[in-house]
């Protein structure tokens, strides 16, 4: 297994040489949220991280399809086995511990779907950069590997954190969050191959503020009937951690009749919850830094992901800073869905053709 966050054996060098012609090179951000990929041939394309099989015969002639995939999978779910073949980032495995074989074909059948959207020619070789939670295990990153395989002919694997200040060229004394759905990312650049003593990862992110935030409604308005679904589609569309934000009026059933629910409050409280898990694992990074270089490190902290969506969080993230750490500088990116992708892809582009070969 190739993983370019630990093996400092094998160094990133832009100037190499490689044979670009008749070879896509993919960047691949595999969340447990959205998938996306930016190609060398210019398309880039995101989609929801569902797989949808039908349930029988019936599901099957009204659907006409055997694989639904992402927003539709997600609309025809009452007809399908669906899935979300990421958990926590890295590929589910059962209770004990044994592989997860549906999980496994459907993470293989989310990168097949996720390559054929970067439409490669027929006569191309995809060789592809994955990216994968800080800290994911061994084994998890040997699974992403092996679902991989089917669809492309040379793969490696990449912190997520990693992928995003690559791509932006920010290596040196710099710290990334990377929010996603299963997974908070922290990732300490100064210069070199990130080190395990460089990220943390962290649970409480987009899947964890949902479950916050279906806590609290719960408890505000006890009559309120409504889905995770329905609560991830707030959160997406509503997240706030300002104080002062205009009220997020929302409808929800009630015995079967729509009633109007004011959630200000719960999104603030719900989004809120993420900022001192990060701030403590930040304050970590930075503790056990070069004391000569921690200012800097503290005042150069780039927030990624999806989750850097919710509106005021790189103001709150700051602020926490300031109140734990002394100081603190938190700089939103400006393609959240994107910037992972984005940096694995120029990672592609950046390791030698030789090097890919040995991956084949």
């Amino acid at each position: 297994m190739t993983d370019i966050t630990t093996d400092a054996s094998e160094s990133v060098d832009a100037g190499s040489p490689k044979k670009d012609h008749g070879v896509l090179y993919l960047g691949i951000d595999l969340g447990t949220s959205r998938t996306s990929v930016s190609a060398s041939n210019g398309i880039r394309e995101t989609i929801e991280s569902f797989v949808g099989y039908p349930k029988d015969p019936v599901a099957r002639k009204l659907l006409k399809k055997d694989v639904l995939f992402g927003e539709e999978a997600r609309g025809k779910r009452l007809s399908l086995n669906l899935h979300r073949p990421l958990e926590h980032g890295v590929l589910k495995f059962n209770a004990d511990g044994s592989e997860d074989k549906e999980g496994r074909r459907a993470a293989m059948d989310l990168v097949k779907e996720i390559v054929r959207l970067a439409r490669p020619r027929k006569d191309e070789l995809v060789y592809a950069v994955i990216g994968v939670p800080a800290q994911a295990q061994i084994n998890n990153k040997d699974a992403i590997l092996q679902a991989a395989r089917e669809s492309v002919d040379s793969v490696m694997l990449c912190s997520e954190p990693f992928s995003v200040a690559y791509g932006l060229d920010m290596l040196e004394d710099v710290l990334v969050i990377d929010i996603g759905a299963g997974t908070v990312d922290l990732c300490r650049m100064h210069g070199t191959m990130p080190e395990e003593s460089d990220q943390i990862t962290m649970e409480t992110a987009g899947d964890f503020v949902d479950a916050e935030l279906g806590k609290e409604i719960a408890a505000a308005f006890p009559e309120a009937q409504f889905t995770k679904q329905m609560l991830k589609e707030l959160k997406e569309r509503y997240s706030t951690v300002d104080k002062t934000t205009e009220p997020i009026l929302v409808r929800f059933p009630v015995n079967g009749k729509p009633t109007e629910f004011d959630i200000t409050e719960q999104m603030r409280t719900a989004c809120q919850r993420i900022v001192p898990p990060i701030v403590e694992g930040l304050g970590e990074l930075i503790g056990t830094f070069d004391p000569e270089f921690q200012d800097r490190l503290k005042n150069r902290v780039l927030l990624a992901g999806g989750g850097s969506q919710i509106k005021g969080l790189d103001r709150a993230i700051t602020a926490e800073m300031h109140r734990n750490l002394g100081s603190g500088n938190v700089i939103r990116i400006e393609e959240p869905i994107y910037g992972g992708a984005n940096g694995a892809l120029k990672i592609a582009h950046d390791m030698p053709e030789d090097y890919w070969e040995q991956l084949k």
